[in-house]
């Protein structure tokens, strides 16, 4: 037996129309969608430099950088999905074009391979840290602008990169001497 929902009355139904209208008001400004496309773009920007260290590593580290990489590429296109629903899901469309992603990011392309598996790791664990540092100050948008939602997002966002910067250091001979150097 299937009851006829439509027809069922319930007397508190304006109330709650009136809560679902409250609740749409509260949709986060554009402006946190902005600093999620931005976190986009450089995450992507970060993902394609992973990826390129990954083909192309060489040396003694190899087998092990080959596979540090890998695993870091594919969570970065993970992440790059994850952000870019978001940024769906407060109305705004996701850059999604090579010219939009590098006109809104902030990591720097790598226009010749570097020669040492060592230039590849400082220059990762660097631009980790600088997207840690710019999240940061997203999720100080996002609580001004009453978002959890997208502010539990990029707290998640920092652990990686922290976590990332930090495994790329300690392939690095001077971990603790460039890290009291920042």
């Amino acid at each position: 037996m299937n009851p006829n929902y439509s027809t069922i009355k319930t007397p508190d139904a304006p109330k709650k129309s009136e809560a679902i209208k409250k609740a749409t008001a509260l949709k986060p400004p554009i402006d946190v969608a902005k600093e999620l496309a931005v976190t986009l773009a450089s995450t992507y920007a970060i993902y394609l430099k992973t990826q390129n260290y990954h083909w192309n590593v060489t040396g003694p580290l190899f087998g092990t950088l080959h596979r540090v990489f890998d695993e870091q590429y594919h969570e970065l296109a993970e992440s790059i999905d994850t952000i870019a629903e978001r940024i769906r899901a407060l109305g705004a469309f996701a850059p999604a074009t090579f010219k939009q992603l590098e006109d809104l990011g902030y990591i720097d392309e790598d226009h010749d391979i570097p020669a040492a598996a060592e230039s590849m790791i400082q220059n990762l664990a660097a631009d980790h840290e600088k997207i840690a540092k710019h999240v940061l100050d997203s999720i100080a948008v996002c609580n001004n602008k009453n978002d959890p939602a997208s502010a539990d997002l990029l707290v998640k966002r920092i652990r990686s990169h922290e976590k990332y910067a930090w495994m790329l250091r300690s392939f690095l001979k001077n971990e603790l001497t460039t890290r009291t150097s920042h």
